[in-house]
C-alpha cells in the first residue's frame, strides 16, 4: 500500500490496521497551521506509524526529525520512506521501542515541532503529555500536536503539566488534534 505527500512523493505504508497512516486532510492542515516554521525545526514523530508526517518535515525542511515507533516492522518502513526524501543535509533516526522508554533517552535533547498521533484507546496520551513534560523536550517556543478522536478531550486529561499548556484545537472530521506550547508563564 502507499500513500503520496507533499511534493507529490510517494511512501509505503505497511498493510492492514497495525498502523493507521494520518489523513492527507489533516496532514495538510497540520502544515498549514506550521507554515513557516518547519524549515530548520528539530521535529519529533511519536507513534510514527508509516512515517508519513515526519516525512512531510523532512520534505519542508526540518533539519532533523525523530521518530518512535514500537513495530519493527513500521520500523523498516519508515527508514526506506525517510531514506527516500531526506537531503545529505537533513539528519534522521528512528527509536524502535517502547515510547515511554525511549522518551527517557531524549533527555537533554529539545524539539520545535512534536507531533503525537498514538493508538486512541492505548492509553498513551496522559503518560506520554506527562513524559514530554516532565523531561522539558518542547523547546520554549515549541508546539506539540496530539491526534485524537472528536469525542476525546485532551484538555481534561487528569495529569499535571506544568510545562505545558492547552493553546488550540481544531475537527478535521473523524479526527482532531489539540496543540500544546511551552507554558511561558511558568517558564517552560
Amino acid at each position: 500500500m502507499t500513500i503520496r505527500i507533499y511534493g507529490n512523493r510517494e511512501l509505503k505504508t505497511l498493510p492492514g490496521l497495525e498502523t493507521r497512516p494520518t489523513p492527507a486532510r489533516v496532514r495538510q492542515a497540520l502544515f498549514n497551521v506550521w507554515q513557516g516554521s518547519i524549515s530548520g525545526c528539530r521535529w519529533l514523530d511519536l507513534c510514527s506509524g508509516s512515517g508519513a508526517m515526519g516525512a512531510e518535515a523532512l520534505c519542508r525542511e526540518a533539519k532533523l526529525v525523530i521518530g518512535i515507533e514500537r513495530s519493527s516492522a513500521a520500523c523498516d518502513i519508515i527508514e526506506q520512506n525517510w531514506n527516500k526524501v531526506a537531503r545529505t543535509s537533513q539528519h534522521f533516526q528512528l527509536l524502535r521501542g517502547d515510547i515511554i522508554t525511549r522518551l527517557g533517552d531524549l533527555v537533554g535533547q529539545q524539539f520545535d515541532r512534536i507531533y503525537f498521533d498514538p493508538p486512541y484507546a492505548g492509553g498513551l496520551y496522559q503518560p506520554v503529555l506527562a513524559a514530554i513534560d516532565r523531561y522539558q523536550i518542547l523547546a520554549p517556543m515549541g508546539e506539540i500536536a496530539v491526534e485524537h478522536s472528536p469525542d476525546q478531550t485532551i484538555s481534561t486529561l487528569p495529569v499535571d503539566l506544568p510545562n505545558l499548556k492547552l493553546c488550540r484545537h481544531k475537527n478535521y472530521g473523524n479526527t482532531s488534534i489539540s496543540f500544546f506550547e511551552a507554558d511561558r508563564l511558568t517558564g517552560g
